[in-house]
Parts: C-alpha cells; sequence; structure tokens
C-alpha cells in the first residue's frame, strides 16, 4: 500500500505544478481586475504599504499603529470590495482558486497528507495493483443473473435465488450512486461462491469511478497491518499511513471476515475497527460465509451487536456460482 519513492515525488510535482497554475490564474484575473477598475490597484498598493508605515509608527512610539493599522486597511478592503462588485466580479475573484481547498493544493492539512492525496496515492496503486484488472471484469456492467434459479422459492421470502438477487443488485446499484447518503455500512454473509466478493468489487469500482477513496483488504491482510502496527517496534511511516487509512478512508472493504487466524487480539481490533469506523461516519462493507450467531461465537456479542445495528444486512443465496460456469464450459 506504499508508494515507491518516485511515485511520491511524480505526486509531489502535480501539486507543484497546480500551485503554479493556481498563481498564474490568480494573477491573470488580478491583472484584468487592475485594467477595468485602476482605483483597485492604487488601493492594493496602498494596503500594500501600510505595513511599513505602521512599522514606522511603531519606531517613533506611537502606542496606538496596530490599531491604526487595523482600521486602516479595514477601510481599504471595505472600498476595495464596493468597487469589486460594483464592477461585476465576486468578491473572491482576486483570491487564489484551489483545486482542493483544505490543503490548498499542497498535499498536506495539519500535518497529514490530505484527503485528495490520499485518493491520488489509491488511484496509483489501483493502477498497478491485480484490483484493476479484478475490477475490470467484476462490475455492475458484467453482472450477470444468468447463474441464478428461477424456479424454486426461497423459505420465508416468497422468492426465487434469481429475483431476490436482481432485488439486491439494485440496492447495492443504489447504495453505491448514493453513498454516503444512502447508508454507508454492508454485511454480505452466504455461502462460497453466491456472490459475495463479486458484489463487493462491483460497488468498490462504482465508488471508485466517483473518486470516493476506497480500500479492499482480504480479513487476513487486514489484521496483519493491524499486528504489525501495534507490535512492531518502532513500526515504520508505511505501516503508521496504512493503519490511519484503514480508519479514514470513506470506505473500507473487508473481504472473507472469518479466513483469518482468530484470536483476542483480533477480537478487539475488529471491534475497535468497525466502532472507530462508524463514529468518524466512515462506510464499511465486510463480506463473509459466517452466520451471525457464528460471528458472535468467533468474535463476541459486542461484535455482532455493533454490526447488526449499524450495517444493512445482505444475506446471499443459492449455490457456489463458480462450480456453475466450470460445469457451463465443459
Amino acid at each position: 500500500m506504499a508508494l515507491s519513492n518516485s511515485q511520491y515525488n511524480a505526486l509531489m510535482r502535480e501539486y507543484e505544478q497546480q500551485q503554479r497554475k493556481d498563481r498564474v490564474e490568480r494573477d491573470a484575473r488580478v491583472q484584468e481586475v487592475y485594467r477595468r477598475i485602476p482605483q483597485i490597484e492604487k488601493l492594493d498598493q496602498e494596503i500594500a504599504g501600510s505595513g511599513a508605515e505602521c512599522a514606522r509608527m511603531a519606531l517613533h512610539g506611537d502606542p496606538n499603529a496596530r490599531e491604526t493599522l487595523r482600521r486602516k486597511l479595514s477601510d481599504l478592503r471595505e472600498q476595495k470590495q464596493i468597487l469589486l462588485t460594483a464592477g461585476g466580479y465576486p468578491a473572491d475573484y482576486m483570491e487564489m482558486k484551489y483545486r482542493c481547498r483544505d490543503c490548498q493544493d499542497t498535499g498536506y492539512a495539519n500535518g497529514h497528507r490530505c484527503h485528495c492525496f490520499e485518493r491520488k496515492r489509491l488511484q496509483v496503486l489501483y493502477a498497478q495493483s491485480n484490483i484493476e484488472e479484478v475490477l475490470k471484469r467484476e462490475n455492475f456492467n458484467t453482472l450477470t443473473f444468468a447463474y441464478y434459479d428461477d424456479q424454486q422459492l426461497l423459505p420465508g421470502l416468497n422468492r426465487t435465488v434469481l429475483s431476490y438477487m436482481q432485488l439486491v443488485v439494485k440496492r447495492c446499484q443504489e447504495f453505491a450512486e448514493n453513498f454516503p447518503n444512502s447508508g454507508q455500512n454492508i454485511l454480505f454473509t452466504g455461502s462460497t461462491g453466491v456472490g459475495k466478493t463479486f458484489l463487493t468489487n462491483c460497488i468498490a469500482k462504482a465508488l471508485m469511478d466517483r473518486y470516493v477513496s476506497v480500500i479492499y483488504l482480504s480479513s487476513p491482510d487486514l489484521f496483519e497491518i493491524f499486528s504489525k502496527y501495534k507490535f512492531s517496534r518502532g513500526a515504520e511511516e508505511d505501516c503508521e499511513e496504512a493503519y490511519r487509512h484503514i480508519l479514514e478512508c470513506e470506505m473500507l472493504i473487508i473481504d472473507d471476515l472469518g479466513t483469518e487466524v482468530n484470536n483476542t487480539f483480533v477480537s478487539s481490533q475488529l471491534f475497535y475497527c468497525i466502532n472507530e469506523r462508524i463514529n468518524r461516519k466512515k462506510g464499511t462493507i465486510i463480506s463473509t460465509n459466517l452466520s451471525m450467531d457464528m460471528m458472535r461465537d468467533t468474535y463476541s456479542d459486542r461484535v455482532t451487536s455493533r454490526i447488526m445495528s449499524s450495517y444493512m444486512m445482505i444475506p446471499l443465496y443459492g449455490g457456489d456460482i463458480r462450480v456453475k460456469k466450470t460445469m457451463t464450459s465443459v
């Protein structure tokens, strides 16, 4: 999940280019205003010279120099805004226009990598990873209902597997299109091969196409990162970054929960992860072969209780689609 030095440098060069573009565009707007409203240029010159005037006043012992400067600057800026508005310009027309207001196109905000940097980082990593190729094959456009039964009714649902899956897919599409307003968390349950991972891939692709930051991890990989972060002395920066992004990314997908080696550490970290992300209002999708009773026995009551109260539960039914595909191709 870490960028190479060359990849990191390439992203930072992109930010530097954007900053230069921001300045060039701002300077062009300023010159346009100066040409059309010369009085504003004179006001800007007066504003720029006011600091030196204040310093001279302070050196000569004027105790009111700062307050005098404050009032003068306020008056000059008010005059400038009146002229700018009267000229038909927005009040912020001469200010910098950033692509990302949070980091002002630097890539960093409050001492941390900005969410826009994280989005770019994920795009670079997805481009070189297997997941990009997987998502080209497994998405809503390639999804087919050909392997779902349309004859036998599911007990208690009065629907065939096909009818039920059509409803599920529609709900997943709406979830992805409206995220996070349509809800934030999903738990897919069901036996092997019923389509849990395929559906999570469909949602991941749809979210990534909207530039939502998605981290996709198998359950064993997730807990390996947690373990390295907790138990490795002097954890590497990349590990710390991975741990932080797992908690902060807009959507975390945990695939095949229950395939990891379970112990008390895993149970506690799973609870911390899902609880922290709920509190931060971040989305999480979990797929698992475990039933709710099995999850309760494997992890704890508080884990299952937190999931049941905050996740959309989507059980999947049917036979193993991979086996059906193999039999069809024979």
